[in-house]
């Protein structure tokens, strides 16, 4: 149904004149009349006041299809910072019947997790704020200290708090259900991940062997893993070994050169984690856009050695690649919080 006739309807149903509902909507009877037939379309500023008048949500009045609305959910959520009140339960609302009526029920879930996590983020920022305030004005009390770190995601000295058993659990059973022929990869690295995190490394080993008989993993996490378990296993001088061997083998993998950055971040030999930071930047240079995590961790440890006009510069470089190869605008969100995070460098 095209939206004049739509209007039409939804008027007479309403029990409305042309000329009252043009008189509630501030615009004159000859306006209406264009609607429905076809002349004109309402002026994009009318939709809201003209749907709630007629009783149906934006959506209803121009008949979006169910794919039509997942689909602006999902770009809502990608570009979104907070989602207004009114927006987020909307979403959720119609996700929500999605539920019984969708058959593609894992997209509807993974939207729902999408829309919460959106809406806990905005939340994590808030709890931050308030609890390093308070914090510094008592550092002697524990309750925000304790709300900073969740919030945060800071390590937990206490093993009952800051172990990944139950992950652990999960990820084997995902694994272990998992009705994909041959078996995909991604659970068995989030598995050796927390495996790994917790020094269980006979048992992060013993996966690692399964993943490297499935047909889709990335040959170079291989050696990246065996690197991380030695590392774990207090074995340095094993863990550089391996490394310096696979870096020879996949010179030309931009994969590698990030998970080698990676490797040496945390290892703390920061200028090498920088090169091949620089490394991955560059080798994936004919594949835009590219993903910011090589420039954003290069500019953590510029902050980390206090090196605040390297940091500037290379979050002026995240912001012109979110500009120039994702399309956002200078009010994105993703843009601002990069923004941010370079207002808060302290040059020294």
């Amino acid at each position: 149904m095209d939206i004049g006739n739509k209007i039409k309807n939804l008027r007479n149903k309403a029990g409305l004149t042309q000329e009252q509902l043009a008189a509630r909507l501030g615009i004159s009877a000859q306006s209406v009349s264009k609607w429905e037939n076809a002349v004109t379309m309402p002026d994009i500023t009318l939709l809201p006041t003209l749907a709630g008048e007629l009783g149906v949500t934006i959506d209803e009045l121009f008949d979006l299809t169910a794919e039509q609305k997942l689909h602006r959910i999902e770009r809502a959520l990608e570009r979104a910072g907070e989602l207004p009140a009114d927006e987020f339960g909307d979403y959720e609302e119609y996700l929500m019947n999605q539920l019984d009526e969708n058959d593609d029920r894992a997209r509807i879930l993974g939207l729902l997790a999408h829309l919460y996590h959106c809406r806990m983020e905005a939340d994590a920022v808030r709890v931050s704020k308030y609890a390093r305030e308070a914090i510094m004005m008592k550092p002697e009390k524990k309750d925000c200290q304790w709300l900073l770190q969740m919030a945060e995601g800071q390590t937990a000295w206490d093993w009952n708090v800051g172990n990944h058993a139950e992950l652990i659990r999960f990820y084997t059973d995902v694994i272990r259900h998992d009705t994909i022929e041959p078996g995909t990869p991604l659970p068995y690295y989030y598995l050796i991940d927390n495996l790994i995190a917790d020094h269980r490394t006979k048992e992060a080993a013993e996966w690692l062997e399964l993943l490297g008989k499935l047909p889709a993993h990335r040959p170079f996490i291989i050696p990246v893993y065996r690197a991380h378990i030695a590392l774990a296993e207090f074995d340095e001088e094993r863990a550089d070994a391996i490394m310096e061997e696979a870096a020879a083998e996949f010179a030309d993998d931009g994969g590698f050169a990030f998970e080698a950055a990676q490797y040496y971040a945390r290892k703390c030999e920061y200028e090498k984690a920088i090169a091949f930071y620089e490394r991955s930047w560059a080798m994936e240079e004919s594949c835009m856009p590219r993903f910011t995590d090589a420039l954003e961790g290069i500019a953590e440890i510029c902050r980390i050695l206090n090196d605040g006009v390297r940091a500037a510069q290379t979050y002026d470089r995240i912001i012109l690649c979110l500009k120039e190869e994702w399309g956002y605008a200078s009010d994105d969100s993703v843009v601002a919080d990069i923004e941010r995070k370079k207002s808060r460098i302290e040059y020294k």
